[in-house]
């Protein structure tokens, strides 16, 4: 596994970690299916439509540093092209996934939010300089922008428990996207929301998302472009 790591394909993914509790081992393969069952939930409502979203865009786990040591690592990294590949009026769309199957608590999953926020405005540090010296040539932007043209949307996935457990976590993140109003993040951002039943019940593409801001809406994740 560490000899994997080092492939070009795995630069910026976490070493898998042996786990032996078996709890910990049950709610892990238990997440893990989960998270793949959401992944082709995409690529099959992609195949239906006509766009392209493929297996390898589907990419698990990528590390994205927001200093003091602490990194945002969503479930997954989905590359999707709206459009057909060899058309010129396609659209590349990038979102960060969580699946959350209810074994965190809704403080801990509108965590996630502040740590986007956090990856939103992240500016690192140039070693051996002071911010105030930064060369203004070269003034230093937000890390995320070595990786994407616009920073990927914010899909969460919502299962393990019945409509009434879903709507409490909505209603959590809807508390957690408030404290986060006075920033930028959330105009700039799409913050979505789904229960994986209606993903796979109506397809991805469907109006089944909510924002976070303003769960009384059903939009489609792919038609938004920011709150």
């Amino acid at each position: 596994m560490q000899l994997a790591s080092e492939w070009p394909e795995m630069r910026g993914h976490r070493p898998a970690r042996t786990v032996s509790d078996p709890t910990a081992v049950r709610l892990k393969v238990g997440h893990t299916l989960t998270v793949t069952e959401t992944a082709l939930a995409f690529l099959e409502d992609a195949s239906r439509r006509g766009d392209v979203c493929r297996p390898l865009d589907w990419i698990p786990e990528v590390y994205h540093p927001i200093g003091s040591g602490e990194a945002v690592i969503p479930d997954a990294l989905l590359y999707y092209r709206h459009g057909p590949a060899d058309g010129d009026n396609g659209s590349m769309l990038r979102a960060f996934v969580e699946v959350d199957r209810a074994t965190m608590g809704p403080e801990r999953l509108t965590a996630k939010l502040t740590a986007y926020e956090r990856l939103h405005r992240y500016v690192p540090a140039v070693p051996g300089r002071r911010p105030a010296l930064q060369d203004t040539k070269e003034p230093a932007v937000e890390e995320w922008r070595r990786r994407y043209p616009l920073f990927p949307r914010v899909l969460f996935v919502l299962d393990g428990t019945g409509p009434v457990g879903v709507e409490n976590r909505i209603s959590a993140l809807r508390a957690g996207a408030g404290l986060l109003a006075p920033s930028r993040f959330l105009h700039d951002v799409p913050i979505l929301v789904a229960s994986l039943a209606d993903l796979l019940q109506h397809g991805p593409s469907a109006p089944v998302w909510r924002p976070a801001h303003d769960p009384d809406q059903r939009v489609g994740w792919k038609d938004q472009s920011g709150p």
